[in-house]
């Protein structure tokens, strides 16, 4: 069966530069003029608050020709001038982290105003579907020093070869893992996965290569100690209840180089889970945190359904064109609870008490205000492509952050951290991709799901229509 999936993805990956949002009408449409919206500031990572009311965007070929106040913004004559009194602008959403296997997922993460993913395939989320139409842009991410079946470059013989029969994966040389990455830059893969079983020193080279070649990097590691990949400058802290490794002492660490996913990794996790989150240690780790280039993406929507108070996601509208069968461990569709979070073969054995206690300690990490990047990890362990990163971010703000934070988290940041200039801020040359509320978020953050219009390169989505799409 997982021969036939990939089989028949392979044709789609051979050229997978950044997945395009298509529009939905063949003819080029004309310059679009937002007249009277208050533009909310997500710069400087949320600590800014300079909202523009009565503001102007001028939308034309899908881009952000300007924006600003009315006095200095003027419609132009051949632009249609849209009435937007009353709503708060921002720019599109990011969901970094996520998959997408089908027309509906597509439907759905559009629906609910994201408009990028930094999307990856695997057996949880299945094969990325990069032909949906409309869809949002998918920045592909791939992992970097092994081969496996679902790596982005199966498909090409020079890599299939490399994985050995019987195997679920293939570790790389070297050599190897360089070609492989120079070869998925080339591709248009934009981040990097370092994984699990990497060794400090195997770390270091893919860190250092992905940096010569603009990659952005994804750490979430185990056999590798946090603190060197700090220091070796990795980009992205990858879920919490993963990163909080790097609070255990090294007579934990050690045995973990040796056996990553072994019996070791039971007792690193029995010393996190009686670790107090007032412990000096915390504070060390995060001041490293803090001054080193990384970001955080707790993807703290895996544990939104084990949290108290969480809604049944089965309730939102763009729930209703999603098929449980492209879900990992869908909650029940009648109570909204959670069937189940992690795999019988996972060494944490994570519980939600486990959860609670891990919140914790990223509350006590939150102090020192670190980078905060949003990220859902959908559609696996009961999360819902769109409707999670909405999850996300009242979970980011129930965490500590101010809802212009965690607003920043899902724009801006990407912006100013990982250098994707051409997102995650309304501002002249950026690509036209809005999200249009009809409530403030930053006065309630539960308002970013009081959504007015989804703008996507510049073209107005009709949400009702995308929840006709087949699943």
């Amino acid at each position: 069966m997982k021969t036939a999936i990939v089989a028949a993805g392979l044709a789609l990956l051979l050229s997978f530069a950044e997945s395009t949002a298509c529009a939905q009408s063949a003819k080029a449409p004309p310059a679009i003029a937002l007249v009277g919206g208050t533009l909310i500031d997500v710069s400087n990572s949320g600590h800014s608050g300079h909202d523009i009311p009565n503001a102007v965007v001028v939308l034309r070929a899908g881009r952000i020709e300007a924006a600003g106040p009315a006095t200095l913004v003027k419609v132009p004559r051949d632009a249609r001038a849209i009435d937007s009194t009353g709503t708060y602008i921002l720019p599109g959403l990011i969901d970094g982290f996520g998959g997408l296997n089908s027309q509906a997922q597509a439907n759905a993460w559009l629906y609910m105003g994201v408009t990028t993913i930094v999307g990856f395939q695997d057996d949880r989320r299945g094969m990325l579907k990069l032909d949906a139409h409309p869809s949002p842009h998918i920045y592909p991410l791939d992992g970097a020093g092994f081969i496996d079946e679902y790596s982005l470059l199966i498909s090409l013989p020079q890599w299939s070869r490399k994985l050995k029969k019987g195997e679920e994966s293939s570790d790389l040389s070297e050599q190897e893992t360089k070609a492989q990455i120079e070869e998925l830059a080339g591709r248009g893969t934009r981040a990097i996965w370092v994984g699990q079983d990497l060794t400090a020193a195997k770390t270091k080279f893919i860190i250092s290569e992905c940096h010569r070649l603009g990659l952005i990097t994804y750490g979430e590691f185990i056999a590798t100690p946090y603190s060197d990949a700090l220091k070796d400058g990795v980009d992205v802290l990858l879920h919490m209840s993963r990163y909080e490794l790097g609070l255990i002492p090294s007579r934990l660490q050690e045995p973990l180089v040796r056996d990553p996913h072994g019996a070791a990794l039971a007792p690193a996790y029995a010393y996190l889970r009686q670790l107090d989150p007032a412990d000096p240690s915390i504070a060390a780790y995060r001041k490293q945190i803090s001054s080193s280039r990384a970001s955080l993406m707790p993807t703290l929507s895996l544990s939104y359904l084990q949290l108290p108070n969480h809604r049944n996601l089965w309730k939102e509208p763009a729930a209703s064109i999603l098929d449980p069968k492209g879900l990992h461990l869908p909650p029940d569709p009648v109570t909204g609870e959670a069937t189940s979070k992690y795999v019988s073969n996972d060494a944490r054995r994570l519980t939600a008490e486990d959860d609670t206690h891990f919140w914790s300690i990223n509350r006590s990490l939150q102090v020192a205000h670190p980078l905060n990047l949003t990220g859902t990890a959908s559609p696996a362990f009961g999360t819902m492509p769109g409707i999670s990163m909405h999850t996300e971010l009242e979970l980011l703000v129930r965490l500590g952050l101010s809802p212009r934070e965690a607003l920043a988290a899902a724009t801006s940041n990407y912006s100013e951290r990982l250098g994707w200039h051409e997102l995650g801020l309304v501002e002249a040359g950026r690509r036209a991709d809005l999200l249009i509320l009809a409530a403030d978020p930053t006065v309630d953050i539960t308002n970013s799901r009081k959504i007015h219009s989804v703008i996507v390169e510049g073209v107005i989505l009709d949400r009702d229509a995308l929840l006709n799409a087949p699943r």
